[in-house]
């Protein structure tokens, strides 16, 4: 892939993460000017006669770019960051969890709004597919304890660059620092180089794939929404998901124990209970444990203005235990003392039971405290801080091959579209899968 001069006009972006391994980004930029000259010699002759524009260089248009690639499409891929994958990048920095080792209906399952034709699309490419096409780029997976599964490597960078690889030997184009803009009169593209003129250009077919609204200046910030609307097409409100929750904490819990984690914590809401780690900060709580949560934790804030979740701080030892424990002698030690000492909770999690209230006196009282605080929950992180958004382009406005039908030629895929799941290898897999199906939908149509 190449950076020619041309030019696009819609955001793809999200917010920049102090965090950010620029320095392998800066690597990718140089391997792709590297490997200039092999897209320069291949697919120039003429022979590529059908034009496909892609709109965002995230996974689920670099995934299609390369299934149309592979059959003889003339691909152009835009995006408005200086560089591919941004986000991507960044999903690696922990570990890159392309998906899970699960049996595939337990897998679906964890899919909302569980829409037959997402469904079918990752039926279509399982988790198995992904795992293969990772190994074939020279990154063989492995599945953790917990099932995620993970490049050898860890990282995304390496199957990142011997993706882009992959994409220049088969003659795909990258039009980089670029915006989409919307359609003409006519339907041709309206797109834009950093400041340059709005440009036209027209193709055989477009696939959007611009991510949802989280993350802006990596690359999805949700600006198509209102391009799409304009075009009377329905389009769900992008919300955080996979996001933390805001607590009003008192000033000196929150100066105490922001940066603090809790290991190995239960949270209870609406008869769901997911165990795991979260992580307290100044302005609220989150982590896997409250991701797993976010979607319904959202949905009955936005209902009701707040709602109450309620966390076991020893899910690994009974009620009776508990009691047992704290019917213990005092002494006199000091209650957040004789609490470490009897149960084995970390001074945040002490705070975190006062920050409720006056410890109770009693064994059984405090026992039950401990195994169900109650925790008012006022509001969602803001979507540019969440790891992924709800929402999007409603499937009702797609026919089976994933084109827009009150645009014929346009075409939509990834976290554009109205889904959501919880991290843990679903997100990548949606968007691969989603990807796939859309440039099988484009070469249908290119055909007809």
């Amino acid at each position: 892939m190449i950076f020619p001069h041309e030019g696009a006009c819609a955001s793809v972006g999200g917010r920049a993460h102090n965090a950010c391994n620029w320095r392998e980004t800066k690597a990718l930029e140089l391997h792709l000017l590297l490997v200039r000259t092999v897209v320069t010699k291949s697919g120039m002759d003429g022979s590529l006669t059908k034009r496909v524009a892609i709109i965002g260089a995230g996974p689920a248009g670099l995934f299609a770019a390369e299934q149309l690639a592979k059959a003889g499409v003339s691909v152009s891929v835009f995006d408005q960051r200086p560089s591919p994958a941004r986000k991507f990048l960044m999903a690696g920095l922990g570990g890159l969890n392309l998906t899970h080792s699960e049996d595939l209906e337990t897998f679906l399952s964890r899919y909302r709004p569980a829409h037959e034709q997402l469904l079918q699309s990752v039926r279509a490419f399982p988790p198995a597919a992904l795992r293969e096409w990772s190994a074939e780029l020279g990154e063989p997976t492995f599945a953790g304890s917990s099932g995620k599964v993970f490049p050898e490597s860890f990282k995304a960078s390496p199957l990142l660059r011997n993706w882009l690889k992959l994409l220049a030997q088969h003659g795909v184009m990258l039009y980089s620092n670029t915006r989409w803009c919307g359609f003409d009169d006519a339907g041709a593209l309206l797109l834009q180089k950093g400041d340059e003129a709005v440009e036209t250009q027209s193709f055989d077919a477009v696939l959007l794939a611009l991510g949802g609204g989280s993350w802006a200046k990596l690359g999805s910030d949700g600006s198509w929404v209102y391009i799409l609307r304009d075009k009377q097409i329905e389009v769900k409100e992008l919300l955080p998901a996979n996001c933390g929750f805001e607590i009003a904490f008192s000033d000196h819990f929150k100066e105490r124990y922001k940066g603090t984690p809790l290991k190995k914590i239960a949270i209870s809401h609406g008869g769901q209970r997911v165990v795991g780690d979260a992580m307290l900060d100044a302005s609220g709580i989150e982590g896997g444990v409250v991701y797993a949560l976010s979607a319904v934790l959202r949905d009955a804030i936005l209902e009701n203005g707040s709602t109450q979740i309620e966390v076991d701080l020893k899910p690994d030892v009974s009620a009776e235990k508990l009691v047992a424990k704290l019917k213990k002698p005092r002494g006199k030690q000091s209650m957040s003392n004789f609490l470490r000492k009897a149960t084995g909770l970390p001074a945040a999690a002490i705070a975190l039971l006062r920050e409720a209230g006056p410890l109770p006196v009693e064994a059984d009282e405090l026992a039950a405290h401990i195994k169900a605080l109650p925790l008012q929950l006022t509001a969602p992180r803001p979507i540019d801080r969440a790891i992924s958004s709800a929402g999007g382009v409603s499937f009702d406005e797609i026919d089976e091959h994933y084109m827009l039908t009150k645009l014929p030629g346009v075409f939509v895929a990834g976290e554009m579209l109205d889904w959501e799941a919880p991290t843990g290898g679903y997100l990548l897999q949606a968007v691969f899968a989603t990807g796939r199906s859309a440039a099988r939908g484009i070469q249908a149509y290119l055909q007809a």
